[in-house]
């Protein structure tokens, strides 16, 4: 397994803790983006100015990582308000039809357009997300606010992932995230601020998961999964990620009590295989097989 798959998977790990901390609905969902920001900006950019490592790129790469700052900030704040507004479940569904984005994404603005095999692999994992959270699901759906938010995270997830891809291009990840960050908290900031956002008065309990986020969640998953952004395919990654549901929902089991059914399993392993499918550099069999006409 190469460095990059292994960075990925690291990272996943990481961000899986963070639907289970937003649950615990101990801040307004967006002062905690905000703090996420601003925590991982108070350790990241002290330390890329002492080692000096923080190489000041071209205008047009420092827009562009900026720009990534303010979309992944808006991203994780309008996130939050949909999952404390609506059920996880909802949210992590609808937002995670960011692959898609992605690659629809990719197909119109990136040299490496989609294989068959991205798209493949990306329904698969979407019937395997659809079977994990279950079907009547479905029938309980809320057309609400909080479900045009969860809608509107997965697509500027989406826009993320694409404008990361092409800063990373042409420079070094600890820059790109510093810059990111950076901009990220002081964006979630100023809207906070005009929202009439409490930026103080919780809890001791709410502040540990507010450095949690911080460090686990923003800087340590982040700088692993850009990493693996940088050498691999956004579409990849972007489908990869799908597997921090499983995750969560193991998380979410051991430390909320909430209940793991057969058709959760049988759900996970199908989103899996259908990462798996997307890592594949070849055509698959019965696909090739179909071409040939033969059987």
């Amino acid at each position: 397994m190469t460095k990059p798959r292994i960075a990925l998977i690291i990272g996943i790990i990481c961000i899986s803790i963070f639907p289970v901390l937003v649950r615990l609905s101990l801040t307004p969902g967006l002062i905690s983006a905000f703090y996420r920001m601003a925590i991982a900006s108070a350790i990241i950019l002290p330390y890329v100015l002492i080692t000096k490592q923080l190489k000041i790129p071209s205008t047009k790469i420092l827009l562009l990582a900026s720009l990534c700052g303010v979309v992944f900030g808006l991203d994780v704040g309008v996130w939050n308000i949909a999952i404390q507004e609506s059920s996880a479940t909802q949210t992590s569904l609808l937002t995670n039809l960011s692959p898609v984005w992605v690659g629809i994404g990719a197909f119109l603005f990136l040299k490496n357009k989609p294989s068959r095999n991205f798209w493949i692999g990306t329904i698969v994992a979407i019937i395997g997300m659809i079977t994990l959270v279950g079907f009547q699901f479905f029938i309980k759906l809320d057309f609400d606010l909080a479900f045009f938010f969860a809608i509107l995270s997965g697509m500027l997830y989406a826009v993320y992932m694409l404008t990361s891809k092409r800063v990373l291009e042409e420079t070094d990840v600890l820059t790109f995230m510093t810059i990111s960050v950076v901009s990220s908290a002081i964006a979630l900031g100023c809207i906070s601020f005009v929202m009439g956002q409490p930026f103080s008065g919780f809890s001791n309990t709410a502040w540990f998961v507010l450095v949690i986020q911080g460090i686990v969640c923003q800087l340590l998953a982040w700088l692993l999964i850009s990493y693996a952004t940088k050498h691999m395919r956004a579409t990849r990654v972007s489908v990869s990620l799908l597997g921090q549901g499983i995750l969560a929902s193991i998380l979410a089991w051991i430390f909320l009590n909430e209940t793991i059914t057969l058709q959760m399993i049988f759900g996970g392993i199908i989103l899996l295989f259908g990462i798996r499918i997307t890592f594949y550099t070849k055509d698959i069999i019965l696909f090739r097989i179909l071409k040939k006409g033969s059987f």
